[in-house]
């Protein structure tokens, strides 16, 4: 008798869910998690293990729960980054972004709560709502994948929201969100009920504009999200954080769970951040090689949205799934995200974009035969 999970006494709104991931595949040009590329420069190396060999002295000792030492850098390069002043006490770090969200839907969701994104988004927002047990809704977008403000306006009024997510630039669209469309977001949400807005920013450096940090001044109920996964190329590391009113910080400190970032992955993003500047560099590259994917693509006659992340959605494909194989069939794995029509590609190295670049060539040939 095969027993699985719809035989355990799982919650009902999980029944029937998969669990996310993108599919890894031994091919010679991976294109499809939106990593980094670049291997981290080997200084960087030699400095995360002199600091991991530091705390590997005193791992008998729980690490600081309230990583204070990382949160000063964390908070020093938001300031220097961004022009816009932030302090250790606007600043909470957790293992990735994901855990970030969930210890915030922890917070200021879960049963009977609700919280609204604007899809096609980042999918994990849903999904980790229905982890917390909070309500997830499902927000309008035009047909651009900008975020319809008025339908927007209309259906955070009519739901009364407990936490709105804006996720900017957005996954997997690549689209930034304008600071006046977030402000207006905020202020229907108050209006509505006193809500929490969760801006994600996960990958605002490979943005063309600014990140919306500034728009904390005097918003207490703004949070902005960010990760050390893309722009450091620090995925394996899971390191996420945000930014926000103090009294926020202290809220989320409520459902954390104790010394939930270890000693080791302390002295290894504090380490990464000791070379921020080495690693902006690496940032800079991918922009050039993700503004020459756009250019290409649309030379070729493909529909491109406009992108502000490291990744490019194209399209527009009749089956995207047919077209996602004939991809891989010439070696490059890219990302068939659900969207009707379209594929998202991570920009990669040079040579990795050169490789999709003729896959994609080759395929019009073919169609043009």
């Amino acid at each position: 008798m095969n027993f699985g999970i719809d035989d355990l006494p799982v919650r009902d709104e999980l029944r029937g869910k998969s669990p996310y991931g993108a599919p890894q595949l031994d091919v010679p040009v991976r294109l499809n998690t939106n990593e980094n590329p670049y291997p981290l420069p080997e200084p960087l190396v030699e400095r995360i293990a002199e600091r991991v060999r530091e705390a590997a002295r005193n791992l008998n000792r729980y690490p600081d729960r309230d990583a204070v030492e990382l949160r000063t850098q964390l908070a020093k390069y938001l300031t220097d980054t961004s022009g816009y002043a932030v302090g250790p006490a606007n600043v909470w770090a957790a293992n990735g972004s994901n855990e970030v969200i969930q210890q915030l839907l922890q917070t200021f969701g879960g049963p009977g709560r609700t919280a609204i994104g604007f899809e096609p988004s980042y999918s994990m927002h849903g999904l980790i709502a229905r982890g917390t047990g909070t309500g997830w809704i499902s927000g309008p977008r035009n047909e651009d994948f900008t975020i319809d403000l008025a339908a927007a306006g209309r259906a955070i009024a009519g739901h009364r929201p407990d936490v709105v997510f804006v996720t900017t630039p957005n996954n997997p669209t690549g689209t930034a969100v304008p600071a006046e469309t977030v402000l207006a977001l905020y202020e229907a949400a108050q209006a509505a009920k006193p809500s929490m807005v969760i801006v994600d920013e996960a990958y605002v450096e490979f943005s063309h504009g600014d990140s919306l940090l500034p728009l904390l001044q005097g918003r207490p109920n703004l949070v902005v999200s960010r990760t050390m996964s893309k722009a450091f190329g620090a995925a394996g590391l899971r390191l996420g954080y945000l930014a926000a009113h103090p009294a926020v910080v202290d809220a989320v400190q409520l459902v954390r769970l104790p010394y939930h970032l270890s000693a080791v992955t302390q002295a290894t993003a504090l380490a990464a951040l000791e070379h921020t500047d080495t690693l902006l560099k690496y940032v800079e590259q991918l922009k050039k090689e993700r503004d020459r994917l756009v250019t290409e693509l649309l030379a070729l006659g493909y529909e491109v949205t406009a992108s502000d992340a490291n990744f490019v959605q194209f399209g527009r494909f009749e089956d995207s799934h047919v077209t996602w194989q004939k991809i891989l069939d010439r070696g490059v794995l890219v990302r068939d995200n659900g969207v009707p029509g379209w594929l998202r590609v991570t920009a990669g190295t040079p040579q990795e974009n050169d490789a999709f670049l003729d896959a994609v060539r080759e395929l019009k040939k073919e169609q043009s035969a």
